[in-house]
């Protein structure tokens, strides 16, 4: 990305009066051809989603049912299948895509203001609070207040990992991107030990639901939880692209960015709280999966290019994509049992980190 870097530096008061750099239409290309073809191979893996699971149904009536449910009229399904397609496998197959969309560009401003290829929720302690407040009330709590108990105790424990990041970086000299890497890293351990002390302490009946719910899944998915999950990436999304030219400014350097009235260590802290409310958000309800934040923007700077306006609608696009592709592929590989989504995210995070390596990108 050094080079991109350096044309940027380069080009920075051009783009701050003119929001489309030199040979827009040639840069514009690869992106527009990604969006079209990643919004038809969405629409695809919807209907797959949707039509795959412990029972089959036909892509026919899946668009008979949704149809229907429309109020578009359409031919009529047979038995129980509409309520499975709009109550079950809809609201699965739009968390799914709330959730990618929403991690995928945590992770693209997290990257951005730390200057770091790796940065994702897991690397900040974000995703290990909230598993940490969840497991609790699994294990110790119980469920004091109903089914809202343990999306409340998810959001309470993410909030309370980065404050405490916060907290540590405000205490010490300067307040630069490795400090809160560092300082991220030490509460990730912390809540993660305190997470498997709860395993081990609390009631070895849960365990299971524990093991299920801190390798992420979707089974949780209703329309009263669809809300919830489409406000957490919503959140990062409208502050991702409200801010975009601040973020562009970033990829200058500290120095440029400052010298063209970037608050550089507000602008991180900002980034880091919201990045820190949208994930325990989308977190609460799908529970802990990883790697989608990495992944996702190494995959949409090629296309997108550097500047963050494409690069987030890219990023939130390709998340979908992932986290449903995954989420289908856990379903499937072995019925009738579902494996938990992080199983698969983290598979293809492994594999992405070692490619990364071996062709000397980080």
């Amino acid at each position: 990305m050094d080079d991109e870097f350096a044309e940027i530096s380069a080009n920075l008061e051009r783009w701050r009066a003119d929001d489309r750099p030199e040979d827009v239409s040639s840069r514009h290309k690869p992106f527009v051809l990604s969006m079209t073809l990643g919004a038809l191979l969405l629409a695809a893996l919807m209907l797959l989603s949707i039509a795959y699971g412990s029972t089959l149904i036909p892509p026919r009536e899946v668009v008979g049912a949704l149809a229907r449910a429309a109020g578009l009229g359409g031919q009529a399904v047979p038995g129980p299948v509409g309520s499975i397609v709009v109550d079950l496998r809809l609201p699965r197959t739009l968390l799914a895509i709330a959730v990618g969309a929403g991690l995928g560009v945590v992770g693209a401003l997290l990257q951005t203001v730390t200057r770091n290829d790796l940065a994702d929720p897991f690397l900040f302690g974000l995703s290990s609070g909230a598993a940490a407040g969840a497991v609790s009330v699994i294990t110790v709590f119980g469920d004091s207040f109903g089914i809202w108990t343990l999306p409340v105790a998810a959001f309470t424990g993410g909030i309370l990992a980065a404050a405490i990041v916060l907290l540590l970086v405000s205490r010490v000299r300067g307040q630069g991107p490795e400090r809160l890497i560092l300082a991220g890293l030490a509460v990730s351990f912390m809540f993660t030990a305190l997470t498997n002390y709860l395993v081990f302490a609390g009631d070895q009946r849960a365990a299971h639901s524990v093991l299920f719910w801190t390798m992420g899944g979707l089974g949780l998915a209703r329309w009263d939880n669809i809300g919830l999950a489409a406000l957490g990436a919503g959140i990062i999304l409208a502050y991702g692209l409200w801010n975009h030219r601040r973020f562009d400014a970033f990829l200058a350097g500290e120095s440029a960015a400052e010298s063209l009235g970037v608050p550089v260590a507000r602008m991180r802290r900002a980034t880091f709280l919201i990045a820190a409310l949208a994930t325990a958000i989308l977190v609460a309800v799908a529970g802990v999966i990883g790697f989608v934040g990495l992944m996702i923007p190494h995959l949409g700077r090629p296309l997108a290019g550097p500047l963050h306006r494409p690069l987030i609608a890219i990023c939130a696009l390709f998340g979908a994509i992932l986290l449903l592709a995954s989420d289908l592929l856990a379903r499937t590989l072995l019925p009738p049992q579902e494996l938990p989504i992080g199983i698969i995210t983290s598979s293809l995070g492994a594999f992405f980190v070692v490619t990364l390596l071996m062709r000397k990108r980080i």
